[in-house]
Parts: structure tokens; sequence; C-alpha cells
């Protein structure tokens, strides 16, 4: 990450991430810099694929989906595409990730319950191709998805 950012560009980042609303001139203000440095750092940032925009953060369980299961997925060569597409029409499932060793997919899903669920691990084993699967239930996330600590680490470089 440190080549592809420099000490500003994690600090702009870090902004971003604590208050995603803050307009460029606002940020400008923050960072000490020309309003114009920043648009012209957040275009390069999203022209090289490292900002890809500023979804708001949801909370699935307070949406109603309060089970998180991830299952390992083992399926026929040489079908990834084919099978991904099909995950990615389920709406539960949040993500999937082509993966070596246990499996060939790695699966986060969500459910409302354990009947929902179950609901959802039916229509992912209904997948064509997909041969079996190995499903477990998160009972907690003690460490969030992040990426804060790689931007403080680039920021103070």
């Amino acid at each position: 990450m440190s080549e592809n950012l420099d000490a500003l560009d994690a600090r702009l980042l870090l902004l971003l991430t604590d208050s995603p609303r803050l307009g460029v001139l606002e940020c400008a203000r923050r960072l000490g810099v020309a309003r114009g440095t920043v648009q012209a750092r957040l275009d390069r940032l999203t022209e090289r694929g490292i900002l890809g925009g500023f979804p708001p953060e949801l909370d699935l369980a307070a949406m109603g989906y309060g089970l998180t299961a991830f299952a390992w997925l083992e399926i026929a060569q040489g079908r990834r595409t084919e099978v991904t597409e099909a995950l990615a029409a389920i709406d539960e499932v949040c993500e999937v990730h082509a993966t070596t060793g246990q499996g060939d997919l790695f699966v986060r899903m969500v459910a409302r319950g354990n009947d929902d669920l179950q609901r959802v691990i039916d229509k992912v084993v209904g997948v064509a191709d997909v041969l079996r699967t190995s499903t477990s239930i998160a009972l907690s996330t003690p460490v969030p998805p992040r990426v804060r600590p790689l931007l403080e680490r680039t920021a103070r470089s």
C-alpha cells in the first residue's frame, strides 16, 4: 500500500473514512492544503482504483439480518465464473472470494435467523456446479473489516 499512497493520500482517506460527507473545500481546510490539491488527489485515487466511492456504513443486524455465516464451497473444475455469477444473484450473499486450500470459494452470507439461513444455504447448494459446502455461523465479530491501521501507518511515514 505504501508504494501506492503517500502520507497526504492516507491522511485524506482517513479524513473521509471518519467523515465521508465532507466536501473538498473542508477536506482542504482540515489538511492544510489547497482545494485543487485535494481534488487532484481524489481524482487520482479514483482513477487508480484505490477509492471506489463513498457508500454509507450499514449495520446489517439493525436492518434485520442479525445472523452472519461463512461457507467454503467446492465447485466443479473450470466453473468459477458461472458459480460466482449465480451466487451474486442471491441477495443474502455479501462476498465471494476465490481461494486456495480447503475450498474453491469462500462465501459470506447473512440471514434473519436460523430458518432463514437454511433457506439461503439451500439456494447456495442449489447453484449448479456447487459440489460440497461447509458452513459456519459467526458468533461475534471482534475485528470488523478494516483498513484504518494501514492508512494510519502510511500517514505516519
